[in-house]
């Protein structure tokens, strides 16, 4: 049994702890607050109560050492136990912690091997580095070549940068948009109804469409969105990243902000290595016409140097080396 730890905050935690189950040929429990789309392609589905809704919480950090470790009687504290119970109950030969200091930490208190998938930003901090230093494996999804933190410099012999993994990967990729379609990815808390209105409005001949930004217009699969559009505008979350690089389209990328300044620092390395337009914040609505002009002439092919179709192959083999010892 392998447990896959996905954090409840962010549905593309979930997302690949799908993915890993529906792949990996062992039993995999999902461990999370979060209810998966397709509970099916776990084992079981260990679901642990909130630890974030508790009314004035109490230390919690432990004088620095963790992030998120309230004192007391609290939600926190059911879940620890929930978790102890379970390693007691499964011996899990593996335990993947996406993402979590206390969780990869409690794991390898109770003698779980630990596999730690990793975030791009400024991660130097003593929860983090932690963290890193009790894991047995760790997971960059994402390309050395155009991301390597100095923070995981002493951890090489224990990271396998997979690259970028989308639940698309592997399907049929016809050919882009022919016209001016903006799809713009929301998410990310950086764009709101009104800024794609104003954008839409300074862009005369381009025809914008949203996805998840008013509320109302999420759609479970964007493939098709994707693929048709001739440039994409999307947060810097990790998914929607992969989503878009296994699409190949060219792309503006605007971060939002993130503890430990995650999409900052993934929106300059994309920017950097010349793979898509990187933005820090929203913007002016006067700015759109040669942001899109940029995305256009970039193009999408500098994508696959960031999405790999091997990543979930790559992912699932370190975990099964890591259950195997």
């Amino acid at each position: 049994m392998i447990g896959y730890y996905a954090h409840h905050v962010g549905a593309g935690h979930l997302v690949r702890a799908e993915l890993v189950a529906s792949r990996l040929g062992q039993p995999v429990a999902l461990l999370s607050s979060r209810e998966p789309d397709h509970p099916d392609v776990f084992d079981h589905v260990l679901r642990l109560d909130r630890d974030d809704e508790d009314v004035l919480p109490a230390d919690v950090t432990a004088n620095g050492a963790l992030h998120w470790a309230p004192s007391g009687p609290s939600g926190y504290g059911r879940r620890v136990g929930q978790l102890a119970a379970w390693v007691a109950q499964h011996r899990p030969s593996a335990v993947v912690a996406d993402v979590s200091v206390e969780v990869a930490v409690l794991m390898r208190t109770l003698g779980v091997p630990v596999v730690l998938l990793q975030q791009p930003g400024d991660r130097r901090d003593p929860p983090h580095a932690l963290s890193r230093q009790i894991a047995t494996a760790l997971v960059a999804p994402w390309p050395q070549e155009v991301l390597d933190p100095d923070w995981l410099a002493p951890h090489l012999g224990r990271t396998t940068f997979v690259g970028a993994l989308s639940r698309y990967a592997g399907r049929p990729r016809p050919d882009g948009g022919t016209g001016r379609r903006v799809l713009v990815v929301g998410g990310g808390d950086a764009v709101a109804g009104t800024d794609v209105t104003a954008a839409a409005a300074a862009t005369p001949g381009w025809t914008w469409t949203t996805a998840g930004v008013t509320g109302d217009d999420w759609r479970p699969d964007l493939w098709d969105d994707l693929v048709r559009a001739d440039v994409v505008v999307t947060h810097a979350g990790q998914n929607a990243l992969a989503d878009v690089a296994t699409a190949a389209r060219p792309a503006v990328v605007v971060a939002s902000p993130r503890p430990h300044d995650e999409q900052v620092t993934t929106t300059r390395a994309l920017a950097a290595a010349g793979i898509a337009v990187g933005v820090e914040q929203w913007p002016d609505a006067e700015d759109w016409p040669a942001l899109l002009g940029k995305a256009q002439a970039l193009g999408g092919e500098q994508w696959s140097r960031w999405a790999a179709p091997d990543a979930l192959d790559r992912l699932c083999g370190v975990v099964a080396e890591v259950a195997a010892r």
